[in-house]
This record gives structure tokens, C-alpha cells and sequence, in this order.
């Protein structure tokens, strides 16, 4: 039953966190016009950072289909923490 909650907990917090990050990923433009080679940077970083993520919490909504590997709590813990602060930011813009 524990094992479960933790598969459904993971896979929910998965689409949470990839949505968002398939959100700001849109956007990132590190290829805009304009930027200094200091903004260009962050752009780029900040779009390698949510490709990561996207990829990372994608993976968190195919591990219940491949029996090859099971959450454990903290995966869980880790993926829920970054929806939780993903649905709170959301909130509190209204």
C-alpha cells in the first residue's frame, strides 16, 4: 500500500513539475537579439536547467510504467518539495 501512495505521489508531483518546467523552458531565449554576453550566459544556463528538469521529471512519469525501478521516498520527497513550491508560486501570483 506504502509503496503505492509513493508511486501515485511521485507520478502526480512529476506532472506538476514537468509542466512547469516545459513552461519556462518556452520562455527562455538565449538566441534573443540584444542581450550582453552576461544575460546571454543566464539564458543559457536557465534553459539548460529546465531541459534538465523536464527530462528528469519526465522520467518520474514513465518509472511506473518500467518495471526496472520503483521511487524510493526520497525521489518522492524530492519531486513533491519542487511541486510544492511550483504550486505556492502559482497561488500566491494569483
Amino acid at each position: 500500500m506504502i509503496s503505492l501512495i509513493v508511486h501515485l505521489v511521485h507520478w502526480l508531483a512529476g506532472v506538476i513539475v514537468l509542466a512547469e518546467a516545459l513552461n519556462k523552458l518556452e520562455r527562455t531565449a538565449p538566441l534573443r537579439a540584444g542581450l550582453c554576453r552576461r544575460e546571454r550566459a543566464m539564458e543559457w544556463l536557465k534553459a539548460i536547467a529546465w531541459a534538465l528538469l523536464a527530462m528528469g521529471w519526465a522520467g518520474a512519469l514513465i518509472t511506473p510504467l518500467l518495471p526496472l525501478e520503483t521511487p524510493t521516498l526520497q525521489d518522492m520527497c524530492v519531486l513533491l518539495g519542487f511541486a510544492v513550491l511550483i504550486v505556492r508560486t502559482r497561488v500566491k501570483e494569483g
